[in-house]
């Protein structure tokens, strides 16, 4: 579960806290970062030593689902998740989620399959919805659950199997 605060690289020249660096010490192998999230971005992350399997986690074409939820300053229109779910071109880019819902007047779910970089934050932008918080909840069949900031857990096998069917 990364925190707010962390990037998703295993060197970073300007010289932030890594998200890998949480993991130091309990790992002897070479680890991947399954995706990333940013560096504000808080939630699930896999890290693999298993580069074939990050490769295909990572690629579009597995069709592997990434569930947010988001809190905002302020309450937005649902205008925001309709034009989502439809698709809306921004800056040349065509953005679309694969499911969206309402949890809150100020909080939001979106299921991504692509992911975009900083696709989220970008199309909120646009509408000029402020992110208050961004937690990525669930990565395929793998939930975040009560699992605190800054800590992980060993995948089950079942879990990595199942990843591998999606």
């Amino acid at each position: 579960n990364k925190p707010a605060g962390y990037v998703c690289s295993s060197l970073d020249e300007k010289g932030r806290p890594e998200a890998y660096s949480l993991l130091k010490g309990q790992y002897k192998e070479r680890l991947y970062n399954v995706g990333r999230l940013d560096m504000m971005s808080s939630g699930a992350i896999i890290f693999t030593n298993d580069g074939d399997l990050c490769a295909y986690l990572e690629h579009p074409s597995s069709g592997i689902e990434k569930e947010y939820e988001i809190e905002t300053f302020l309450p937005f229109s649902n205008d925001v998740l309709d034009f989502f779910m439809r698709g809306i071109r921004i800056e040349g880019i065509f953005y679309r989620a694969f499911r969206v819902s309402r949890l809150g007047k100020c909080k939001m779910r979106i299921v991504l399959i692509e992911g975009k970089n900083r696709e989220l934050r970008r199309v909120l932008q646009y509408f000029q919805v402020k992110i208050k918080k961004l937690t990525r909840v669930r990565i395929g069949n793998v939930h975040l659950g009560s699992l605190e900031e800054g800590k992980s857990r060993e995948l089950e096998s079942y879990e990595i199997e199942k990843l591998k069917e999606l």
